[in-house]
């Protein structure tokens, strides 16, 4: 078989459709100002599918930074890689304010979250060394540990009496090969939004020698009290040995960072290909980050408004009788029963018959037969917006309930 033979066998169950997908369920085009509501294909939108936290996006603070800082810096600013001509000022900044902020004592910037994390995995790891981490950990963790050459355990999501059996598999393994272990979860899961249970797992430590990755994404500014996250949240976070969080979610920027003792970070400096191969992150992207951090110390109220509206679309939607699994952060999946064609044509009637565009998540990133409607609430939003929202979720429940959206050309299309 030619190389390319094989590329158009595996678009997954809407690529393959992709006359029919492309442009409305994959690779959909939302225009207009970063807001609650945009345009979709020429209609004004109620969008729940920005992960656009705080608001900060476009508010107004943050606007004006990023504008002066591109003017007086431009794109470019520095060129190179940190370690060689990309050092600055304004990065070590950064550095000190965010290890602060999450208590650690020193942080790293990264230019990305998924290419960062991924170096970060491989860079403190070695064949010797031993991985236990949850099944659903993101894309870019799993990722990293396909480039691991030692061996890796696998327990079930948020399964801690599988976690501890296997720990005491990498434990045994360790101790022969004269290897370490680092256990990898996340702190809040972003297609289910369950927090991972950083409490339970840290109690483990009294047990067995391991160091603990925490991917925070989905927890930095909008779990625990002041918005340090998730282990903040459960009051384990100096228990937490590396700290990753991107600037993707609540700071509504570009790039990322690790955080934790001084002497790792030092090491991470060096070793982490990712960062001593590519050019610094730019500078107006530094004072970017540099002002919505201030909002994220300064302005408290972004992150009760965010969880106002949380509280209103959960409690909404558990009363009108839908599942919304073990969420208890913000993100919000709505659970319900169908096929990949059905779902198809329910996020058709949402987008063009009731205004809400929402992301949809079918198999095979969830079972067969299941999908998920994920809800991203943000500071922003309003408690119009949350009812509004419920209304269209139950017209489009019942259709689905009654079997609507099977008879529709789009789901026969779809071969169910």
């Amino acid at each position: 078989m030619d190389l390319f033979d094989k590329l158009n066998t595996n678009l997954g169950p809407l690529g393959k459709h992709s006359e029919l997908s492309e442009g409305y369920f994959t690779f959909p085009k939302l225009e207009g100002e970063i807001a609650p509501r945009m345009k979709f294909k020429g209609k004004d939108v109620l969008t729940w599918s920005l992960n656009n936290y705080l608001g900060l996006g476009n508010h107004p603070e943050v606007r004006k930074a990023d504008a002066e800082a591109a003017q007086k810096w431009g794109a470019a600013y520095p060129m190179g890689a940190r370690m060689m001509s990309g050092q600055t000022d304004l990065h070590e900044q950064l550095e000190r304010e965010l290890a602060e902020f999450v208590g650690k004592e020193s942080a790293y910037l990264l230019n990305f979250g998924y290419q960062g994390i991924l170096s970060v995995i491989d860079s403190v790891l070695d064949r010797k060394d031993v991985v236990v981490y949850d099944s659903e950990c993101h894309a870019c963790i799993i990722d990293a540990l396909r480039m691991h050459l030692g061996k890796r355990y696998v327990f079930p999501h948020n399964d801690i009496e599988n976690c501890e059996k296997q720990l005491e598999r990498a434990t045994k393994l360790a101790n022969e090969q004269g290897g370490g272990i680092l256990l990898i979860t996340e702190g809040v899961f972003g297609m289910t939004g369950d927090q991972g249970k950083l409490a339970e797992i840290v109690k483990l430590k009294e047990k067995f020698n391991f160091r603990l990755l925490v991917d925070d994404a989905h927890g930095f500014g909008t779990m625990g009290k002041t918005g340090a996250g998730t282990g903040e949240e459960q009051g384990v976070q100096d228990q937490v040995d590396l700290y990753f969080s991107t600037f993707a979610k609540s700071m509504a920027s570009i790039g990322a960072f690790i955080a934790g003792d001084a002497k790792v970070i030092h090491y991470l400096k060096y070793n982490m290909r990712s960062q001593i191969f590519a050019k610094s992150l730019p500078m107006l992207l530094v004072e970017g980050a540099l002002k919505r951090l201030e909002l994220l110390r300064t302005q408290p109220e972004l992150k009760d408004n965010l969880w106002k509206i949380v509280n209103a679309l959960k409690n909404g939607l558990t009363e009108k009788g839908f599942s919304i699994g073990n969420s208890n952060s913000p993100v919000t999946p709505v659970v319900l029963n169908g096929t990949v064609g059905e779902a198809a044509t329910l996020s058709k009637d949402l987008r063009e018959n009731h205004n809400i565009f929402c992301s949809v998540v079918i198999y095979p990133v969830v079972p067969k037969g299941m999908i998920i409607l994920r809800l991203i609430p943000t500071a922003v939003h309003t408690l119009d917006d949350v009812e509004e929202t419920i209304a269209a979720f139950e017209a489009v429940k019942d259709k689905l309930a009654s079997g609507y959206y099977k008879t529709s050309e789009l789901a026969i299309s779809f071969g169910e």
